[in-house]
């Protein structure tokens, strides 16, 4: 009788540990997939917030006209281009899959088309509107 009872579990063990292996083999990369989209989602909103904060400085300076300035402080988790328009700003975004997502924010402006870089970290970008010229002017300034 004793060895029956030490089959039994030994064949429970073994029966348990294929199982949780299969289960792991199954559930382990939908697991990682969808900690991947949140991280890009995350990204995505971020990088789309500074664009808000941007646009936002560049609408006030377009707003009060010639002579107007206005720095603010942008917190990047990660260094991106920032393509300025003189209808929008976008920044294309790389995911974790290796694809691009172009992150877009219109705005109204006298802007000419060019780009800033946020680095990594606190950046100041200053936005202003020389008196007597025809565009404005944006840029990062280095601490």
């Amino acid at each position: 009788m004793r060895e029956n009872r030490g089959q039994v579990s030994l064949e429970y063990i073994l029966i348990f540990s294929i199982s949780l292996i299969l289960l792991i083999a199954f559930t382990l990369p939908m697991a990682e997939k969808s900690v991947e989209s949140t991280l890009d989602v995350s990204d995505a909103i971020e990088v789309k917030s500074n664009l808000a904060e941007i646009s936002r400085a560049i609408m006030q300076v377009y707003g009060e006209g010639q002579g107007s300035r206005h720095t603010i402080h942008v917190t990047s988790q990660k260094s991106i281009r920032v393509n300025v328009d003189e209808d929008s700003l976008s920044s294309d975004l790389r995911l974790k899959d290796g694809t691009y997502k172009r992150i877009k924010i219109n705005h109204a402006s006298k802007l000419k088309e060019s780009f800033i870089q946020l680095s990594r970290g606190e950046n100041t970008v200053v936005v202003e509107w020389p008196t007597g010229s025809e565009s404005m002017v944006i840029y990062t300034k280095l601490f």
